[in-house]
């Protein structure tokens, strides 16, 4: 793992977790952008971190981040927010009570599938075939991405896209891509999640919203007080890798809020 810590002088801790298959950078804009406000940590996971690590479960990269940050002397958090693969940590810290958090953004957050095992090695395995033809070809990942939506304001869309595949090939193990796919589908949550007082919100763009339905349901039930935001013309993580400034006016309202 590595974190990369922006805003020291702030005392307000953010923790953000990353979603899966990206590199570091392109969280970097929305991590300097809340840095206004707090002192964040910007956790990179196993396996997308540069060090030759491959990712193990949500229950390990959670425990990373938590052991971290006792270790530098934070025992408690302003807020967490957490991406996707990143939503899945965030619940699984929130529901076994790993850190007392105040506030709490789970973005699109995977959640367990109540399927057999069988039928989750099955997804698993399409999954991990799925994002190995992605980095197999430039013009697949292009297919998939158009560099004209997913380019950031600024940045040449050629030179964007040749760096994020070159780092997709040459940093992500298979170990790291099928274990990503398999944990963050079935990481273990309490059967009842035990009550606790951090106020959520459950974010999700307009764009997914068939894809998300069951995570949603899950996370209503799981965390009774979580609140449901929709982003109306946003696709799956758009907000934090495309609009740093929009993304950290969401962040702030959401903190703002009584």
């Amino acid at each position: 793992m590595k974190v990369y810590v922006f805003g020291e002088e702030s005392e307000k801790t953010l923790l953000m977790f990353q979603c899966t298959a990206e590199p570091w950078w392109v969280f970097k804009n929305s991590a300097e952008a809340l840095s206004k406000d707090f002192r964040v940590f910007l956790f990179i996971s196993d396996g997308h971190d540069e060090l030759g690590t491959d990712f193990v479960s949500i229950e390990k990269n959670v425990e990373q981040a938590v052991s971290y940050l006792h270790r530098n002397g934070i025992r408690y958090l302003d807020m967490v927010y957490g991406i996707s693969m990143g939503g899945a940590s965030v619940m699984y810290m929130l529901a076994h009570h790993l850190m007392p958090v105040k506030k709490a953004v789970i973005d699109a957050g995977i959640t367990p599938y109540p399927y057999p095992k069988w039928l989750c090695r099955i997804i698993a395995l399409k999954d991990f075939l799925m994002l190995k033809t992605a980095f197999r070809s430039l013009k697949i990942m292009k297919l998939a991405m158009p560099p004209e939506r997913w380019t950031p304001k600024g940045e040449d869309p050629e030179e964007h896209y040749r760096k994020i595949f070159d780092f997709g090939k040459n940093h992500y193990s298979d170990k790291t891509i099928y274990n990503v796919f398999w944990s963050a589908n079935n990481y273990p949550m309490p059967e009842t999640v035990p009550a606790s007082d951090t106020e959520m919100e459950y974010w999700y763009g307009q764009e997914e919203k068939a894809a998300r339905k069951s995570d949603l349901a899950y996370a209503k039930k799981a965390f009774p007080q979580i609140i449901i935001k929709e982003f109306k013309g946003l696709e799956h993580a758009e907000l934090v890798m495309m609009f740093p400034e929009r993304f950290h006016q969401e962040i702030m309202r959401f903190w703002n809020e009584r």
